[in-house]
């Protein structure tokens, strides 16, 4: 079995960065990834507010991101983790390839998206239905979609479905957006309409989506409009199982609980990123997993 200072699970934007710094600092620390590196960051179109770039693509920095950990940090992609359990103050983590031993864990395992649980959204997924606009964006262009939601990811990604030529139009429960006020500049520019205060009750289609079922709230009008696909952006769930299965606390939402350095109520246990709630922002995560890395180095020296 092989055996870590650090072991990080989840290779998003906190769990590479809390590997630079782990890695940096000298301990002998492995990243382990269910699927590619990256997590929901591989599908931010376009970003103007991270440090250092005007604009870059989700999947271009975490490229660059990767570059850096592994000069220091082996990271292991598509080896997801089964189960992880306490041994006499460290710890195993059983993979669907392996077993390791480490000293100290930061789960950085994320968030996943939420759906909106209305009738044919789970029979047409992947047939018109699809979570994710950089991924499956490029199959609707010259074609009617529409994006459902009212954050910063929902207002991007809109905008992104316009710019490869695709007929968008934003659906948005509320009144107004919570997104930016320039992503929300950026929708006017674009002239990408919105139907406000209207939510989604059904998916219809054979095969593939034909039509949407929309309700509106304030009138309770109920109305059919025809599309060919739909994406959805309404938030996300922790993904907090393993965290959850070893004892550590979470809040009422499912978040896992920390200080301000990023540990957990279990010691050489941290979390970091959007796994931990609140702001859910690429620079945030960064700066979670980084402050977990060195406080976990920390305290293995003590």
């Amino acid at each position: 079995m092989e055996s870590y200072d650090i072991i990080i699970i989840g290779a998003g934007p906190a769990g590479l960065a809390a590997g630079i710094y782990a890695g940096r600092q000298g301990t002998s620390t492995l990243i382990l990834e269910k699927g590619p590196a990256g997590g929901l960051g591989l599908e931010v179109p376009m970003m103007e507010n991270y440090p250092g770039y005007e604009m870059i693509a989700g999947m271009s920095l975490i490229n660059e991101t990767k570059k850096q950990v592994l000069k220091t940090t082996p990271l292991h992609e598509r080896e997801e983790v089964e189960s992880v359990k306490s041994d006499n103050g460290s710890f195993i983590i059983k993979t669907i390839n392996d077993q390791y031993h480490a000293r100290a864990l930061i789960f950085s395992t994320g968030s996943k998206h939420r759906t909106l649980d209305v009738p044919g959204e789970i029979k047409l997924l992947g047939r018109g239905v699809c979570y994710c606009a950089t991924c499956d964006g490029p199959l609707f262009a010259g074609k009617k979609v529409y994006m459902v939601g009212g954050g910063n990811s929902a207002a991007q990604e809109a905008i992104f479905l316009k710019n490869i030529g695709c007929d968008v139009t934003l659906i948005h429960r509320r009144d107004e957006l919570r997104a930016e006020k320039y992503l929300q500049e950026m929708l006017k520019e674009k002239k990408i309409d919105i139907i406000w205060d209207t939510v989604v009750e059904e998916v219809k289609g054979d095969q593939f989506v034909e039509f949407l079922v929309l309700k509106n709230l304030k009138t309770s009008i109920v109305t059919e409009v025809p599309a060919q696909g739909i994406f959805i952006s309404v938030g996300d769930t922790p993904i907090n199982q393993l965290a959850k299965k070893l004892g550590v606390k979470l809040d009422e939402q499912g978040y896992i609980i920390t200080d301000k350095s990023q540990r957990t109520n279990i010691p050489q246990v941290y979390a970091a990123g959007d796994i931990t709630g609140g702001y859910k922002q690429w620079i945030v995560a960064c700066s979670e997993g980084a402050v977990a890395a060195m406080a976990a180095y920390e305290d293995l020296q003590k």
